[in-house]
Protein backbone atom coordinates (compact mmCIF):
# COMPACT_ATOMS: atom_id res chain seq x y z
CA UNK A 1 0.00 0.00 0.00
CA UNK A 2 2.82 2.39 0.86
CA UNK A 3 4.54 1.61 -2.41
CA UNK A 4 1.35 2.32 -4.39
CA UNK A 5 0.80 5.62 -2.57
CA UNK A 6 4.39 6.65 -3.20
CA UNK A 7 4.06 5.87 -6.89
CA UNK A 8 0.81 7.88 -7.09
CA UNK A 9 2.46 10.89 -5.42
CA UNK A 10 5.41 10.66 -7.77
CA UNK A 11 3.10 10.52 -10.79
CA UNK A 12 1.16 13.58 -9.57
CA UNK A 13 4.41 15.48 -9.01
CA UNK A 14 5.60 14.53 -12.49
CA UNK A 15 2.33 15.73 -14.00
CA UNK A 16 2.63 19.08 -12.21
CA UNK A 17 6.24 19.62 -13.27
CA UNK A 18 5.50 20.82 -16.86
CA UNK A 19 2.86 23.25 -15.61
CA UNK A 20 5.25 24.62 -12.98
CA UNK A 21 8.02 24.96 -15.55
CA UNK A 22 5.64 26.78 -17.90
CA UNK A 23 4.60 29.16 -15.13
CA UNK A 24 8.24 29.93 -14.33
CA UNK A 25 9.07 30.55 -17.99
CA UNK A 26 6.07 32.85 -18.40
CA UNK A 27 6.79 34.82 -15.24
CA UNK A 28 9.04 37.47 -16.92
CA UNK A 29 6.47 37.98 -19.70
CA UNK A 30 3.67 38.36 -17.16
CA UNK A 31 5.79 40.85 -15.25
CA UNK A 32 6.43 42.91 -18.37
CA UNK A 33 2.74 42.87 -19.31
CA UNK A 34 1.79 43.94 -15.80
CA UNK A 35 4.30 46.80 -15.89
CA UNK A 36 3.05 47.85 -19.34
CA UNK A 37 -0.58 47.87 -18.18
CA UNK A 38 0.28 49.92 -15.09
CA UNK A 39 2.30 52.38 -17.19
CA UNK A 40 -0.59 52.76 -19.63
CA UNK A 41 -2.92 53.39 -16.71
CA UNK A 42 -0.61 56.15 -15.50
CA UNK A 43 -0.45 57.74 -18.96
CA UNK A 44 -4.22 57.46 -19.32
CA UNK A 45 -4.67 59.18 -15.96
CA UNK A 46 -2.44 62.05 -17.09
CA UNK A 47 -4.41 62.30 -20.34
CA UNK A 48 -7.75 62.46 -18.50
CA UNK A 49 -6.42 65.12 -16.11
CA UNK A 50 -5.05 67.11 -19.06
CA UNK A 51 -8.40 66.90 -20.87
CA UNK A 52 -10.29 68.09 -17.79
CA UNK A 53 -7.90 71.00 -17.22
CA UNK A 54 -8.12 72.12 -20.87
CA UNK A 55 -11.92 71.81 -20.85
CA UNK A 56 -12.79 73.45 -17.52
CA UNK A 57 -9.79 75.33 -16.07
CA UNK A 58 -7.43 76.61 -18.81
CA UNK A 59 -9.65 76.73 -21.88
CA UNK A 60 -6.86 78.19 -24.03
CA UNK A 61 -4.77 75.06 -23.40
CA UNK A 62 -5.19 72.59 -26.26
CA UNK A 63 -6.52 69.19 -25.28
CA UNK A 64 -4.99 65.77 -25.96
CA UNK A 65 -6.93 65.16 -29.18
CA UNK A 66 -5.91 68.44 -30.84
CA UNK A 67 -2.32 68.04 -29.68
CA UNK A 68 -2.11 64.47 -30.94
CA UNK A 69 -3.09 65.57 -34.46
CA UNK A 70 -0.22 68.07 -34.51
CA UNK A 71 2.15 65.58 -32.88
CA UNK A 72 1.35 62.97 -35.53
CA UNK A 73 1.92 65.49 -38.30
CA UNK A 74 5.30 66.40 -36.79
CA UNK A 75 6.58 62.84 -36.38
CA UNK A 76 5.37 61.63 -39.77
CA UNK A 77 7.37 64.32 -41.58
CA UNK A 78 10.31 65.03 -39.28
CA UNK A 79 13.09 65.90 -41.74
CA UNK A 80 11.73 68.63 -43.99
CA UNK A 81 13.83 71.78 -44.42
CA UNK A 82 12.11 74.94 -45.66
CA UNK A 83 14.74 77.39 -44.46
CA UNK A 84 16.47 78.48 -41.25
CA UNK A 85 13.28 79.00 -39.27
CA UNK A 86 11.22 76.12 -40.65
CA UNK A 87 12.80 72.72 -40.08
CA UNK A 88 11.30 69.38 -39.15
CA UNK A 89 11.35 68.14 -35.58
CA UNK A 90 13.83 65.40 -36.49
CA UNK A 91 16.40 67.95 -37.70
CA UNK A 92 15.83 70.05 -34.58
CA UNK A 93 16.34 67.07 -32.27
CA UNK A 94 19.47 66.05 -34.18
CA UNK A 95 20.94 69.56 -33.79
CA UNK A 96 20.22 69.49 -30.04
CA UNK A 97 21.65 66.00 -29.59
CA UNK A 98 24.79 67.02 -31.44
CA UNK A 99 25.37 69.97 -29.10
CA UNK A 100 24.58 67.86 -26.04
CA UNK A 101 27.01 65.13 -27.04
CA UNK A 102 29.81 67.62 -27.70
CA UNK A 103 29.31 69.50 -24.42
CA UNK A 104 28.76 66.32 -22.43
CA UNK A 105 31.86 64.64 -23.89
CA UNK A 106 34.07 67.63 -23.14
CA UNK A 107 32.64 67.85 -19.62
CA UNK A 108 33.22 64.14 -19.02
CA UNK A 109 36.83 64.34 -20.23
CA UNK A 110 37.37 67.14 -17.71
CA UNK A 111 35.31 65.70 -14.86
CA UNK A 112 36.65 62.15 -14.63
CA UNK A 113 40.37 63.02 -14.15
CA UNK A 114 39.52 65.81 -11.71
CA UNK A 115 37.20 63.52 -9.77
CA UNK A 116 39.82 60.77 -9.53
CA UNK A 117 42.48 63.22 -8.34
CA UNK A 118 40.14 64.70 -5.74
CA UNK A 119 39.17 61.24 -4.55
CA UNK A 120 42.70 59.91 -4.04
CA UNK A 121 44.39 63.13 -2.88
CA UNK A 122 43.09 64.82 0.25
CA UNK A 123 45.08 68.00 -0.36
CA UNK A 124 43.48 68.49 -3.79
CA UNK A 125 40.08 67.69 -2.27
CA UNK A 126 40.57 70.44 0.29
CA UNK A 127 41.70 72.90 -2.39
CA UNK A 128 39.05 72.17 -5.03
CA UNK A 129 35.98 71.27 -2.97
CA UNK A 130 35.07 74.91 -2.16
CA UNK A 131 35.38 75.82 -5.86
CA UNK A 132 33.11 72.96 -6.87
CA UNK A 133 30.52 73.73 -4.19
CA UNK A 134 30.37 77.40 -5.24
CA UNK A 135 30.14 76.77 -8.99
CA UNK A 136 27.85 73.72 -8.88
CA UNK A 137 24.57 75.47 -7.97
CA UNK A 138 24.97 78.32 -10.50
CA UNK A 139 22.14 78.39 -13.03
CA UNK A 140 23.12 77.45 -16.59
CA UNK A 141 21.53 80.66 -17.88
CA UNK A 142 24.00 82.68 -15.80
CA UNK A 143 26.87 81.10 -17.74
CA UNK A 144 25.45 81.99 -21.15
CA UNK A 145 26.79 85.60 -21.29
CA UNK A 146 30.21 84.31 -20.25
CA UNK A 147 30.18 81.75 -23.05
CA UNK A 148 28.91 84.31 -25.53
CA UNK A 149 31.73 86.74 -24.73
CA UNK A 150 34.33 83.95 -24.74
CA UNK A 151 33.35 82.17 -27.96
CA UNK A 152 31.57 84.97 -29.87
CA UNK A 153 29.02 82.41 -31.08
CA UNK A 154 25.61 81.55 -29.67
CA UNK A 155 25.75 77.82 -30.61
CA UNK A 156 29.24 77.53 -29.10
CA UNK A 157 28.02 79.34 -25.99
CA UNK A 158 25.23 76.73 -25.72
CA UNK A 159 27.80 73.92 -25.87
CA UNK A 160 29.82 75.77 -23.20
CA UNK A 161 26.94 75.97 -20.73
CA UNK A 162 26.15 72.29 -21.30
CA UNK A 163 29.76 71.41 -20.54
CA UNK A 164 30.10 73.64 -17.46
CA UNK A 165 26.81 72.59 -15.83
CA UNK A 166 26.85 68.88 -16.63
CA UNK A 167 30.31 68.00 -15.35
CA UNK A 168 29.62 68.43 -11.61
CA UNK A 169 27.68 65.17 -10.99
CA UNK A 170 30.46 63.23 -12.73
CA UNK A 171 33.14 65.01 -10.69
CA UNK A 172 31.36 64.36 -7.39
CA UNK A 173 30.48 60.73 -8.09
CA UNK A 174 33.94 59.94 -9.44
CA UNK A 175 35.58 61.53 -6.42
CA UNK A 176 33.35 59.53 -4.10
CA UNK A 177 34.13 56.28 -5.91
CA UNK A 178 37.89 56.86 -6.03
CA UNK A 179 37.95 57.96 -2.41
CA UNK A 180 35.95 55.03 -1.04
CA UNK A 181 38.14 52.14 -2.20
CA UNK A 182 37.95 49.57 0.63
CA UNK A 183 41.01 49.11 2.82
CA UNK A 184 41.08 45.43 1.87
CA UNK A 185 41.64 46.37 -1.78
CA UNK A 186 44.46 48.69 -0.76
CA UNK A 187 46.05 45.97 1.36
CA UNK A 188 45.97 43.52 -1.55
CA UNK A 189 47.61 46.10 -3.82
CA UNK A 190 50.28 46.65 -1.18
CA UNK A 191 50.93 42.93 -0.83
CA UNK A 192 51.38 42.54 -4.58
CA UNK A 193 53.56 45.68 -4.61
CA UNK A 194 51.54 47.45 -7.29
CA UNK A 195 53.08 50.57 -8.76
CA UNK A 196 50.99 53.73 -8.76
CA UNK A 197 49.84 53.13 -12.32
CA UNK A 198 49.00 49.48 -11.57
CA UNK A 199 47.10 50.54 -8.45
CA UNK A 200 45.11 53.02 -10.50
CA UNK A 201 44.24 50.72 -13.40
CA UNK A 202 43.70 47.54 -11.38
CA UNK A 203 42.09 48.88 -8.20
CA UNK A 204 40.88 52.49 -8.32
CA UNK A 205 39.45 52.57 -11.83
CA UNK A 206 37.53 49.24 -11.71
CA UNK A 207 36.10 50.08 -8.29
CA UNK A 208 35.17 53.63 -9.34
CA UNK A 209 33.64 52.70 -12.70
CA UNK A 210 30.05 52.22 -11.45
CA UNK A 211 30.24 55.59 -9.69
CA UNK A 212 31.66 57.23 -12.82
CA UNK A 213 28.84 55.87 -15.00
CA UNK A 214 26.25 56.95 -12.43
CA UNK A 215 27.71 60.45 -12.50
CA UNK A 216 27.64 60.44 -16.30
CA UNK A 217 24.01 59.34 -16.21
CA UNK A 218 23.11 62.26 -13.97
CA UNK A 219 25.20 64.64 -16.07
CA UNK A 220 23.45 63.57 -19.27
CA UNK A 221 20.08 64.29 -17.65
CA UNK A 222 21.26 67.78 -16.73
CA UNK A 223 22.74 68.34 -20.20
CA UNK A 224 19.46 67.41 -21.88
CA UNK A 225 17.57 69.84 -19.63
CA UNK A 226 20.05 72.66 -20.15
CA UNK A 227 19.96 72.41 -23.95
CA UNK A 228 16.37 73.64 -24.10
CA UNK A 229 17.10 76.82 -22.15
CA UNK A 230 20.36 77.40 -24.01
CA UNK A 231 18.75 77.11 -27.44
CA UNK A 232 15.94 79.44 -26.41
CA UNK A 233 18.61 82.08 -25.76
CA UNK A 234 20.80 81.28 -28.75
CA UNK A 235 17.93 81.46 -31.24
CA UNK A 236 19.42 79.31 -33.97
CA UNK A 237 18.30 75.70 -34.29
CA UNK A 238 17.45 72.86 -31.95
CA UNK A 239 14.52 71.69 -29.89
CA UNK A 240 14.74 74.67 -27.53
CA UNK A 241 14.53 77.09 -30.45
CA UNK A 242 11.63 75.02 -31.83
CA UNK A 243 9.72 75.40 -28.55
CA UNK A 244 10.33 79.15 -28.40
CA UNK A 245 9.47 79.66 -32.07
CA UNK A 246 6.27 77.64 -31.65
CA UNK A 247 5.29 79.77 -28.68
CA UNK A 248 5.89 82.95 -30.66
CA UNK A 249 3.69 81.45 -33.39
CA UNK A 250 0.98 80.81 -30.75
CA UNK A 251 1.02 77.09 -31.48
CA UNK A 252 0.70 75.48 -28.08
CA UNK A 253 0.03 72.14 -29.74
CA UNK A 254 3.56 72.20 -31.19
CA UNK A 255 4.98 73.31 -27.83
CA UNK A 256 3.34 70.42 -25.96
CA UNK A 257 4.31 67.97 -28.71
CA UNK A 258 7.92 69.12 -28.41
CA UNK A 259 7.75 68.68 -24.62
CA UNK A 260 6.59 65.09 -25.10
CA UNK A 261 9.42 64.41 -27.54
CA UNK A 262 11.97 65.98 -25.19
CA UNK A 263 10.76 63.64 -22.46
CA UNK A 264 10.90 60.58 -24.71
CA UNK A 265 14.44 61.34 -25.87
CA UNK A 266 15.45 61.95 -22.25
CA UNK A 267 14.08 58.56 -21.23
CA UNK A 268 15.95 56.89 -24.10
CA UNK A 269 19.24 58.53 -23.10
CA UNK A 270 18.72 57.53 -19.49
CA UNK A 271 18.00 53.91 -20.48
CA UNK A 272 21.25 53.79 -22.43
CA UNK A 273 23.24 54.78 -19.34
CA UNK A 274 21.17 52.46 -17.15
CA UNK A 275 22.12 49.58 -19.45
CA UNK A 276 25.77 50.63 -19.33
CA UNK A 277 25.60 50.82 -15.53
CA UNK A 278 24.18 47.30 -15.34
CA UNK A 279 27.22 46.09 -17.30
CA UNK A 280 29.82 47.67 -15.03
CA UNK A 281 28.12 47.53 -11.62
CA UNK A 282 28.99 44.76 -9.20
CA UNK A 283 28.49 43.87 -5.57
CA UNK A 284 26.93 46.62 -3.46
CA UNK A 285 27.25 49.14 -6.34
CA UNK A 286 24.86 47.03 -8.43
Amino acid sequence: MISLRTQTTAMESASRAPAKALAVSLEPIVGLLRAAVLSLCGLAGVGVFWALVSAYVATDLPGPAATFDVFWEMVTNPFYDNGPNDKGIGLQLFASLQRVMIGFSIGTLIAVPIGVLIGINRVLHTVLDPVIQIMRPVSPLAWFPVGLVTFQSAPDATVFIICITSLWPTVINTAFGAGSVPQAHKNVARVFQFSKSQYFYRVVLPYSLPYIVTGMRLSMGIAWMVIVAGEMLSGSTGIGFFVWDSWNSLSLERVISAIVLIGLVGVLLDRVFALLLSRVAYGEAA
